[in-house]
Formats: C-alpha cells, structure tokens, sequence
C-alpha cells in the first residue's frame, strides 16, 4: 500500500515557519527541500561552481525564513518567485564578487620570496613559528563564529563526513550539512578579511 503525501501549499509553508520549535525546523526544510534544483540550476544559468550555489541558496533560504518572520514577506508574490529571485540576485552579487577578486593585482613581494633567502635551519624555525601563529589565529578567529558553525568547522576538520555531522548535531541531511559548512567557512573568510 503506498502512501502519498500531500504538497504543502505556501500559506502552510509561512504559517510554519512562524510558528516557532519542532515544527518550524520542520517547515524551513521543506522549504529548503523544496526549491533545493535550484542549485542546479544556477550552476548552469549562472556559471558559479556547486558549491557557490549551494552558499547562495542556503542564504537565500535564511534570507526567506528571515522576511517571513520580521512580516517583509507579504505574499503578493508566491513564495517560489519571492526565494528565486533572492536567489538569482545572490548569484549576480558572486559573479560579481568574482569578476572583481579577478581584476585584483597582487603587489609586492611575498613572503615566500623572503623565506626562500634564509638558511635551511632558520626557514623552518620561522615556518613552524608561522604555523603556530596561525593556528592561534584561527582559533580565536572561530571564536567570532556561533556555536553551531565553530562546531561543524571543527567537526569537519576531525575528518567527519557530512552525514554524521547531519545526525551528530540534528540535520535534515549531508547536503543542508555541506551548504551550512560552506556558509560557515564563508562567514570565517569574511572575519578574516575585515580583520586583515
């Protein structure tokens, strides 16, 4: 006997997502399982990698969730037109993002240049200090991170997969895990370039 379930309509949608705990978790994935090809689509339309996408749709799906629950989403639109064109402007906003970090020209001379004129001895005493350095580094730069970010960052970095992080910490699936890593890692780039 099979068993058929019923399309949840976008009113049910919204409703559920203000509703808040269990059910609103709930809703925002069927949200996201929802409208998810998107991804796909944008890699193909758009030319960005998988996983630029998956960033992009996982912000557009925040940004969703977000308006709905601040009262920004009025529904004069259905709620697909609403998300893909959020979508499709986070898309244009990395191309555009990428055609710019393309334009940009290195200048000066890298520490590699120097590090190749110390003796042997000295190079890896400096390597290991830089090492370290930037382990610490990370460190208290993950502590700018929520929690559940600083967790899966450091989870993924243990060599977890995906979905034992999904079932470790109470995600739908490995692929809302891999677009969340990736969110996460992004928000680290960021803290690292506002404080470079």
């Amino acid at each position: 006997m099979a068993f058929f379930r019923k399309t949840v309509s976008d009113s049910e949608l919204v409703k559920g997502i203000l509703e808040g705990g269990n059910r609103q978790r709930f809703f925002e994935n069927q949200l996201y399982s929802r409208y998810a090809y998107l991804i796909r689509e944008g890699v193909r339309k758009h030319r960005l990698t998988e996983d630029e996408c998956s960033m992009a749709f996982s912000d557009t799906v925040l940004t969703v969730i977000e308006n709905i629950q601040k009262g920004r989403f009025e529904g004069r639109a259905e709620l697909k037109t609403y998300l893909y064109q959020i979508f499709t402007n986070k898309c244009v906003d990395l191309i555009r993002k990428n055609a710019t970090n393309k334009q940009q020209v290195n200048r000066g001379v890298g520490i590699d240049d120097y590090m190749n004129i110390l003796p042997d001895e000295s190079r890896s005493v400096v390597e290991r200090l830089m090492e370290q350095y930037d382990i610490d580094l990370l460190h208290r730069r993950m502590q700018e991170l929520g929690e559940k970010c600083k967790q899966m960052i450091l989870a993924w970095g243990e060599g977890f997969m995906d979905q034992e992080i999904a079932v470790k910490m109470g995600y739908q699936s490995a692929a809302v895990v891999k677009t969340s890593r990736l969110r996460c890692l992004e928000k680290l780039r960021a803290i690292y370039k506002t404080q470079n």
